[in-house]
C-alpha cells in the first residue's frame, strides 16, 4: 500500500499547497503527518484544517504541544525565534484546531509501523542525528520500521543484526526495504527543509 508520509509543515501554507498538490497526481493510498503542523510559519489555521481530512493517522509534535502550553515547559527550550513563533502561534488556534492538535497521539502505528515526531524514546523531543541516537531507538522497541520527523532532514537509519548505519535520503534514490533490517526513516520537512534542498 502506497503511502505519503510528511512531516514538519510549520504553518507553511505556501509549501504544503505544494506537497499536497504533489501527493494529488501521485494518488497514494494514505497520508501520515509525523507532527509539527504549527510553529515558525504564518498560517497554522489553515495548514491544519487544509491537511486533517487527508489523513489516516498523525501524531504531535514538539511545536504542536508548545502551541498549547500554558507553562512553557517544551516551548522554554526553544531558540528566540522559535519561541516568539509559538507564543504567536497560540493567540491564533481556533478552538477546533486546539482541539485536534490535543487529540494527537505521541505515536501512532498505522498498518503495523510505527510513527513519532521525534525518537522511538522521547517521541515529542528527542532528535535522531546520528548512529548512537539511531541504536538507542532501534534498542526501544520491536518495530520494523519507524517514520520519524523533527530533525527537517531527510535520511533513513538501517539495522542488519548489529549494524547501524545511516545514510541521506535521496529523492532521486528509491530506497527497497528488505525483510532482514530494521529501519528509521525520517521523509524530511514541508514547511522548513534544513538539507539544502528547498523541493
Amino acid at each position: 500500500m502506497p503511502y505519503a508520509i510528511i512531516s514538519d509543515i510549520h504553518a507553511n501554507l505556501e509549501a504544503l499547497d505544494v506537497v499536497l498538490a504533489d501527493i494529488a497526481a501521485r494518488r497514494p493510498d494514505a497520508v501520515v503527518c509525523l507532527g509539527d503542523f504549527v510553529g515558525y510559519g504564518p498560517d497554522p489555521v489553515p495548514c491544519v484544517e487544509r491537511v486533517r481530512p487527508l489523513l489516516r493517522a498523525a501524531v504531535v509534535g514538539n511545536h504542536d504541544v508548545a502551541a498549547l502550553e500554558t507553562q512553557d515547559a517544551v516551548a522554554a527550550k526553544f531558540n528566540p525565534f522559535a519561541y516568539e513563533a509559538v507564543v504567536w502561534t497560540r493567540r491564533q488556534l481556533t478552538e477546533p484546531v486546539r482541539g485536534y492538535l490535543e487529540g494527537l497521539p505521541r505515536r501512532a502505528t498505522p498498518d503495523g509501523f510505527l510513527c513519532v515526531h521525534g525518537s522511538v524514546r522521547d517521541p515529542i523531543e528527542e532528535y535522531i542525528f546520528d548512529i548512537a541516537t539511531a541504536r538507542a531507538s532501534f534498542d526501544a522497541a520491536p518495530f520494523v520500521l519507524c517514520l520519524v520527523g523533527h530533525t527537517h532532514v531527510p535520511a533513513v537509519f538501517t539495522q542488519a543484526g548489529e549494524a547501524v548505519i545511516g545514510e541521506p535520503l535521496l529523492p532521486d534514490r528509491p530506497l527497497q526495504l528488505q525483510s532482514d533490517r530494521r529501519y528509521i526513516i525520517n521523509a524530511g520537512s514541508v514547511g522548513q527543509p534544513r538539507d539544502g534542498d528547498p523541493r
